[in-house]
């Protein structure tokens, strides 16, 4: 795999700006992808993530979300990985990524920096939630689309879907129905700003460079209520308080929001049983049954 990543270079001087190759070492942490990191001998390092050709277009997707969350984002406080390449050879692609060192000790810097990018996005005149092209939430598909209505948006593009999926493990979609009736009414009353969120925000997509700085890559971007990314910060554990202290500095989460941290977060956690199975089964099925409550 080395040698062909190696081969593909030879076709792009964005990502080799004419250097050699020293190295390519694994780098782990990834379920879907394989990872790289490439040495070169002018002392540049880029990261390299390759899959078969046949799922390029998550990689198109990925590219798209870093490009708009790098337009948003503080450089003072966030960075975004810059896209270098996407190269098809023989039947592999490959995504070519800026190379940022990994701290996660430090998070209020990350905190603020989200906040900002959510502030600073939620300020243009951008009045629809969604996402011009079909995405990906690991490695399933996260629906294309456009609402002004918020709670439909959300019921309609990203719950039902996944519930629709979940029929292949016994769930039955009718029965739900009034809970999908409800929660699309009961989170476009929330009224949110349209944000760009980073739409996967888990401890693994996310971290502090070496000089202390926030960073956010792995994205499942589209434009949202920004509680989306909050809520799943809560959802596997990993952030601290000074995370959570940074943001609320720039730009506070009404006193409401954790009613919708739930909510929020059945999306990930039936994406995850349709996915994996196990207790995400038991887990998404307990909110759906606590949800019902509230109808």
């Amino acid at each position: 795999m080395e040698e062909l990543i190696q081969k593909a270079l030879s076709s792009s001087n964005k990502v080799s700006k004419n250097s050699l190759i020293e190295k390519i070492i694994p780098v782990g942490g990834g379920c879907i992808h394989k990872a790289w990191c490439i040495h070169f001998q002018n002392g540049k390092r880029v990261f390299a993530k390759s899959n078969h050709i046949d799922n390029i277009n998550m990689f198109k997707f990925e590219r798209e979300c870093l490009s708009v969350l790098k337009r948003f984002a503080n450089k003072s406080y966030i960075c975004i990985p810059e896209p270098l390449d996407l190269i098809i050879y023989q039947n592999i692609s490959i995504l070519f990524l800026e190379w940022v060192d990994i701290n996660q000790s430090q998070q209020n810097l990350l905190g603020k920096g989200l906040a900002l990018l959510h502030k600073f996005s939620s300020e243009l005149s951008q009045k629809n939630f969604g996402w011009e092209e079909e995405g990906f939430i690991g490695s399933n598909t996260q629906i294309r689309g456009w609402e002004s209505n918020w709670g439909k948006f959300f019921v309609n593009y990203r719950l039902r879907p996944q519930l629709i999926k979940a029929k292949a493990w016994g769930v039955i979609v009718d029965d739900y129905e009034d809970v999908l009736i409800y929660l699309s009414s009961y989170l476009n009353d929330h009224q949110p700003r349209v944000s760009i969120v980073h739409g996967d925000l888990w401890s693994g997509n996310c971290g502090s460079t070496k000089n202390g700085l926030g960073t956010l890559y792995d994205p499942a971007s589209y434009w949202a209520d920004r509680e989306v990314d909050i809520s799943m910060t809560k959802l596997f554990g990993g952030f601290n308080k000074e995370f959570y202290k940074g943001y609320e500095e720039i730009w506070a989460l009404d006193k409401f929001s954790k009613d919708r941290t739930d909510i929020y977060n059945l999306y990930h956690l039936l994406n995850h049983a349709n996915m994996f199975g196990g207790s995400y089964k038991e887990n998404s099925l307990k909110i759906l049954k606590d949800l019902r409550s509230r109808v």
